[in-house]
Order: C-alpha cells, then sequence, then structure tokens
C-alpha cells in the first residue's frame, strides 16, 4: 500500500518528541543544533528512538534533521562535508530502523524527512512567532542546501513542519515544483491561535495558497496545546479537500531562554482526542514535544479501533455479495 493511499484508507500514525526520547537515553540536547547534536556520535539511539515508536504503532518516522542544516552545523565548527554526512546520516538511519522493523514484523511503515524553518535556526523560539523576514532568494539560499541532500536519500515524503510563516513555504514549495515535483510533502504550521499562524496570516489565506500545490498532500499544524486542535482542524477542513495533519506537543510552554519546555500540569488522553480529531476531519496524527511512546500507543490503539471496524464492514459486505450470488432466481 503506498503511502497517499494508506491515509486515504486506513489514516496515518506519526510519530512523537525525538527529543524528549533522545533525553530519557542520556543525551543533552539543550543546545542550539538541539536534537542534531545526536547525529555526531549518537546514531544508535537515534535508530532506537525510531524503532521504539514504530514499536509503539507509529507508521512514519520524522528525521531527525529538523533543526539540523548546513549554517548551523558550520557555525558550531563542522565542515560543509561534515554536514552533508551528518544530514545524509539522519535520513539513513530513519530508513534502517523502518526496514528493519518491515524484516522482523512484515510491517512497511515510511519515512518523512523534516524541514524545519529559519527560525529553529535562530535558536530562540522564532518557530513560534514567525518574526523574522526574508527575501525568497534568501530563504532558498539557506533552505537548499538541506533540502538537496534529503532529496538525494530518497526518503518517502517531506515534512516542511513547525513552520511559522506562509512566505518561507511558498519559497520552499515553488522551488519544489520545479526541481523535485515528485516528492510527497506535507506543511504542518505553527498557531498564533486557532484561526492564524504564528505570524498572524490567516488560516484561510494560508490553507487557499497551499491548494495550488499538486504535490502537498496534507496541510496541518503541530507543537500546539492539544486542546485547541479540534478548532483547528474544523477551520482547515473549511477551506481544503486535502488530507489534515495534526501533531501537537503536551501542552507546555517553550522556555526560549533555558531551551526546555515548562510542562502543562493538565493529562490528555491521545485515544480519546485522536477519535475526535478523525472525526472532525484529520487523518494523520502525531505527537510533538514532550510526547512520548506512550501518546503514540494511545493513538494507535485509537486506529486499531476504527480499522478493525472497516476489516469487519468489508468482511460483512463480501460475504452478503457471495450470499446474494449463490441465490437462484
Amino acid at each position: 500500500m503506498n503511502l497517499l493511499k494508506q491515509i486515504r484508507d486506513r489514516g496515518l500514525i506519526l510519530d512523537g518528541a525525538m527529543s524528549t526520547a533522545l533525553e530519557k537515553l542520556g543525551i543533552d540536547t539543550n543546545n542550539e543544533l538541539w536534537t542534531a547534536i545526536a547525529l555526531e556520535h549518537n546514531l544508535a539511539q537515534i535508530y532506537q528512538v525510531h524503532m521504539n515508536y514504530f514499536k509503539a504503532g507509529a507508521q512514519m518516522a520524522i528525521t531527525d534533521t529538523y533543526q539540523a542544516n548546513i549554517p548551523a552545523f558550520e557555525k558550531h565548527g563542522f565542515t560543509q562535508d561534515q554536514a552533508t554526512k551528518l544530514i545524509t546520516n539522519a535520513v539513513q538511519i530513519a530508513k534502517k530502523a523502518r526496514d528493519d522493523f518491515a524484516k522482523t514484523t512484515g510491517i512497511h511503515n515510511y519515512v518523512a524527512a523534516s524541514v524545519g524553518p529559519y527560525g529553529a535556526y535562530l535558536a530562540q523560539g522564532d518557530e513560534f512567532r514567525g518574526d523574522y523576514s526574508l527575501t525568497t532568494e534568501e530563504y532558498l539560499n539557506f533552505h537548499l542546501p538541506r533540502l538537496k541532500i534529503l532529496l538525494a536519500n530518497k526518503p518517502d515524503c517531506l515534512a516542511l513542519e513547525t513552520q511559522p510563516k506562509l512566505d518561507e513555504v511558498v519559497a520552499i514549495l515553488d522551488w519544489l515544483k520545479e526541481n523535485a515535483p515528485e516528492i510527497p510533502v506535507y506543511v504542518s504550521f505553527t498557531l498564533h491561535d486557532t484561526t492564524k499562524i504564528s505570524d498572524g496570516t490567516p488560516l484561510k489565506r494560508v490553507v487557499q495558497k497551499l491548494n495550488e500545490y499538486d504535490q502537498v498532500f496534507a496541510i496541518g499544524a503541530n507543537c500546539f496545546k492539544p486542546f485547541l486542535a479540534t478548532a483547528v482542524i474544523d477551520k482547515i477542513h473549511d477551506f481544503t479537500d486535502k488530507q489534515i495533519v495534526i501533531y501537537p506537543n503536551l501542552g507546555g510552554v517553550y522556555n526560549e531562554f533555558e531551551r526546555n519546555w515548562i510542562p502543562f500540569n493538565a493529562k490528555f488522553d491521545f485515544k480519546k482526542l485522536s477519535q475526535e480529531w478523525y472525526e472532525h476531519g484529520a487523518r494523520i496524527i502525531g505527537g510533538c514535544c514532550s510526547t512520548t511512546e506512550k501518546e503514540i500507543g494511545q493513538i494507535s490503539a485509537f486506529f486499531k479501533t476504527i480499522n478493525n471496524a472497516k476489516s469487519k464492514s468489508v468482511k460483512s459486505e463480501l460475504k452478503k455479495v457471495k450470499n446474494d450470488s449463490n441465490i437462484q432466481i
């Protein structure tokens, strides 16, 4: 089953936070490279994170490339060749986990190559504000070195994620349309509120613009409070027939000075929430910062329920057709 058919027929479960999982494995991600720091010496742990999420029920791994960009690596003393190798390794280790999981289970999953915004490179929480402005040429000068490496390593799709600005996304999509139109793309934004993305652009305008790109198969939001999700899904659903992707965090607040998350006291049941989000139109569901295998397992439990129900319904229909065909006229 290919990716787009999988989403259409059965939905898709994304993985959860990379940072939280790496920290549980003893890796300090509190630095300007964030989880990309692990690409130098901790590929085994990154592999384990991907594998653990697959075991919890995730069907798509997101590569550890959100904050892995050439300028960031060069700023921290890596050469361009070294940075290229690190980004390559991020995609290849996710694909290895995908393929190893398939060998042992017979289940084929997917890999999305993460493309974080310029704001992530600034490492001051700008991806939650969008308070920067570049020209199209400047956006491409920043993004293309990493983007070309990701494409060369053949992920199943691209994830333009945690994006706070429409013009940045449009710059990337226009380039992809001309240079790599075959790669499926989903686009996920951070939010100012349930009607606007982080830089204040109305969701209506954002979604209507992304409708112009055939290779964009899903539009949505990530890294926001779970209790906002239903309203966001409804708003997006009003303006598109594309699939909707949603993966909130656990409701915490990002502390840009200490580069960590201030936890939210409420507890969330992602099985119940996934049912609500699915009923409102979301078909790609996962977790972002602070979520773990627990939340992904809860999402998986919901999807098993609906897909089992679909299977029973299909079997019932087939049995009915078979019985009807045996009726003698």
